[in-house]
């Protein structure tokens, strides 16, 4: 794919686009139809996984155990749902961490990601079962596991890219990816929507589970483009095992300033969309008081929300990355939250709220997260699988516990204050924007990676 040239007007980028796409890029499909897939299933299990955190019936929600012992101590479990959900996803966060990276250290590409998404096909025939029989405390359970599904997947995935894809294609190819990440996100609630009455929730997941065999075959056709790329970079061959220890990921993300900046940067634009996300709900209560109201509301934020990222990732992310490189990508989401913030502080009504979440959700998904995933194509395998899934699983699910906790206590003080609180979270974000900008100008722009830097004790 080369660059387009300067001459030839909307045609020459049309020609260009279509070229991107065409047969002679058997990859880009592959990859497309990959994330395509993953977020249709997830897309499918995510108003699942809502109903759960939403329900009234404890039971269904906690195990019985959890429930009489809070009773016992006069604790009332359904006025603290979230706040324990998202404690407990942190918590196995926290133990799964060591056991992916295992399984990383010793096996090589060709078993562990094909083993990932096998265990997560077996765990939806698992959840069926549990649906189908009524099992209480399904509801946590199910609720942790799709909450750690769509990092690990997710995070997968973009490592997987960083494999199939060298630095300049990626600039090229990745918001068309994402895109197709964006249409799963549009699929998966409309099959939810047409099924979940007519097929009952068991088979919805059976539905999610389906996808999830597409992405396996996905990534056996992609192995070939993988293993192609290294051979021509001269880089270890990811069909080998890389070795290293199981917690090297928590040590390299401590160490290395780059990864350090993203860890930064994730974890407070973690915090800046949980904040958002629980005073966006606080306020859709206080002004839309019918269920069908307040539904509209949500859904035409994400009517404009995935719209506008689409829009973006087409015609804007490749054109951005190519010209600027990651900068403005990071940068303009992040300058746009902090002003977002700092007007809610003044006026928090839910218009500018419903502005303000479209700017944040779209700012994340056609731009900062194309040009995060472009840096992982020029580090080594070991920060490409292992410190990137801690800083995707680990440092993101731990700003969601922190924040969700700090709204709670803030809560009490007014929708003011809580946006207040927010601008310096997203002074946060911006700085750690700014910090990964600087770091990243240390990384060779080619991905060529040292066959031993000592990292890999």
């Amino acid at each position: 794919m080369n660059a387009p040239s300067s001459r030839g007007g909307k045609a020459g980028g049309f020609r260009h686009t279509f070229s991107a796409l065409g047969v002679d890029s058997p990859a880009l499909w592959w990859s497309l139809l990959y994330f395509f897939c993953l977020l249709t299933g997830y897309y499918v299990l995510r108003p699942v996984r809502d109903a759960m955190g939403a329900s009234s019936d404890v039971l269904a929600v906690f195990p019985a155990a959890l429930v009489q012992w809070a009773g016992r101590t006069g604790i009332s479990l359904g006025d603290f749902t979230l706040q324990v959900l998202f404690t407990g996803t942190f918590v196995c966060m926290v133990l799964l961490q060591p056991l992916y990276g295992a399984l990383v250290s010793r096996f090589p590409r060709r078993v562990f990601l094909p083993v990932v998404y096998l265990a997560f096909i077996a765990c939806l025939l698992a959840f069926y079962w549990m649906f189908d029989h009524d099992t209480p405390g399904r509801g946590a359970v199910f609720f942790i596991w799709v909450a750690v599904f769509n990092l690990f997947a997710v995070s997968v995935f973009w490592s997987y890219m960083a494999d199939v894809f060298d630095n300049d294609t990626a600039k090229q190819v990745y918001g068309y990816i994402g895109a197709g990440g964006t249409i799963g996100a549009l699929t998966g609630p409309l099959i939810t929507r047409l099924l979940a009455e007519r097929v009952g929730v068991g088979n919805l997941l059976l539905v999610s589970a389906c996808f999830l065999g597409v992405c396996l075959l996905c990534i056996l056709k992609l192995r070939r483009f993988a293993l192609r790329r290294e051979q021509r970079q001269l880089q270890p061959d990811g069909e080998q095992a890389m070795g290293g220890t199981v917690l090297a990921g928590l040590r390299l993300v401590w160490s290395d300033p780059l990864l350090r900046a993203l860890a930064v940067l994730m974890f407070f634009g973690v915090g800046v969309g949980t904040l958002l996300y629980n005073e966006q709900a606080a306020i859709a209560r206080r002004f839309f008081v019918e269920d069908e109201a307040r539904t509209a509301y949500y859904a035409n934020i994400d009517l404009a929300v995935n719209g506008l990222a689409i829009v973006v990732q087409l015609f804007l992310t490749r054109w951005l990355l190519r010209r600027f490189g990651i900068a403005p990508l990071l940068l303009l989401p992040a300058l746009a939250i902090l002003i977002g913030f700092s007007l809610l502080a003044a006026s928090p009504f839910p218009l500018l709220v419903a502005v303000v979440q479209v700017m944040t959700r779209a700012g994340e998904f056609s731009l900062a997260k194309p040009a995060r995933e472009t840096l992982y194509t020029r580090v080594d395998r070991e920060s490409r699988y292992k410190a990137k899934a801690v800083i995707d699983t680990v440092v993101y699910r731990g700003g969601d516990l922190t924040f969700v906790w700090v709204h709670k206590l803030l809560t009490a003080l007014g929708s003011h204050l809580v946006f207040l609180a927010g601008v310096g979270v997203a002074a946060g974000m911006t700085f750690g924007a700014w910090r990964v900008i600087q770091t990243q100008r240390n990384l060779p722009e080619k991905g060529q990676e040292p066959v031993a830097d000592g990292r890999a004790a």
